[in-house]
């Protein structure tokens, strides 16, 4: 199964007719997306790719709130802020400036055991594994009440739902037992919404992080820069395949960006509970380990707003709901 995934992964997912045929089969899942083509006139199949040059124009002015600048001259005297604690509410206000925020201490250690005893069980009795990078074990939760319990924290969706103005929706759970190694990105390369900034994450740390195994590494302001889609750079597909390198070629393009910016590179080091709340622009990716294969035992949450269109722009296909409300 692992050398089809492989195959599938390596050659596959590039064509574009694939997704197609996945998306008729799957069509139950993308109700929302079929709610949000209607919302933003969007005359096209939800079966069919769906990228940023395909969207209508008129939405790039609908922003969250707090990436406008009526909207930080308004974040101190915002009564709504005062349901937080005094440090979140300092980390919020940074927010605007950094494009992230962390959270210390907001599970506590029985929490944290009991998230790391959950994802032991469904590893050992092969409910769950890890996708094709052999570290991603993806949407877990859907597999375990006690893991929706923690993904659907008000903690976080709290912090999120002010953060971005909207209600926020839990889309994606991925859980790591190393680090990720993950060259910088934007997560809205892929997982987009329109209008753009409607997506947040946070990344709950699970045991210590150092600068030995693998952590975080972020560029705090980077949120501001421009969004790095499909027509920005180029990514080598047409409209029947997506670029055979196009993953590769964003990479370099944000890399460009970061030097080109001069941004500051920083490392979140963690304790167990921990949580970092990340923007829906802001670059960032995982330290290489020192030593091969170290525990780092992680788990992200990704977060779509529940009224705007949710996709993905690498791939180009509507998002799939799981979990799909009206």
């Amino acid at each position: 199964m692992r050398k089809w995934l492989d195959r599938y992964y390596g050659t596959f997912r590039k064509i574009k007719a694939n997704y197609v045929l996945f998306n008729l089969f799957s069509s139950k899942k993308l109700k929302h997306a079929r709610r949000m083509y209607r919302k933003y006139g969007i005359k096209r199949s939800v079966l069919l790719p769906i990228s940023s040059i395909d969207l209508p124009a008129t939405a790039t002015t609908e922003l969250p709130w707090l990436d406008t600048p009526e909207g930080v001259a308004k974040l101190a005297s915002d009564p709504r802020l005062q349901q937080f604690d005094a440090a979140t509410q300092k980390a919020i206000k940074a927010w605007p400036t950094n494009g992230y925020l962390v959270l210390r201490g907001l599970f506590k250690p029985n929490e944290v055991a009991e998230i790391n005893a959950e994802i032991d069980r469904l590893i050992r009795d092969k409910v769950v594994d890890f996708n094709f990078t052999g570290r991603k074990i993806m949407f877990a939760f859907h597999h375990s009440e006690l893991l929706r319990k923690y993904v659907h924290d008000r903690r976080i969706l709290d912090v999120m739902d002010f953060l971005l103005g909207k209600k926020m929706q839990v889309f994606q759970s991925i859980n790591f037992l190393t680090g990720s190694e993950q060259a910088a990105h934007s997560d809205s390369i892929h997982m987009t919404t329109y209008p753009l900034g409607y997506m947040t994450a946070a990344w709950i740390a699970l045991e210590e992080i150092t600068t030995d195994n693998g952590p975080l590494v972020y560029h705090p302001g980077s949120h501001k820069l421009p969004y790095l889609l499909n027509g920005n750079y180029d990514h080598g597909g047409n409209r029947f395949v997506i670029g055979e390198d196009a993953y590769l070629r964003y990479e370099q393009a944000v890399d460009r960006s970061i030097a080109e910016g001069n941004f500051e590179h920083k490392e979140l080091l963690a304790q167990p509970g921990d949580v970092l709340i990340w923007h829906a622009n802001l670059l960032h990716g995982g330290k290489k380990m020192t030593t091969p294969n170290a525990s780092r035992k992680s788990m992200v949450i990704h977060c779509f707003a529940d009224d705007v269109l949710c996709y993905h722009e690498l791939t180009q296909r509507a998002a799939m709901m799981e979990d799909d409300h009206d």
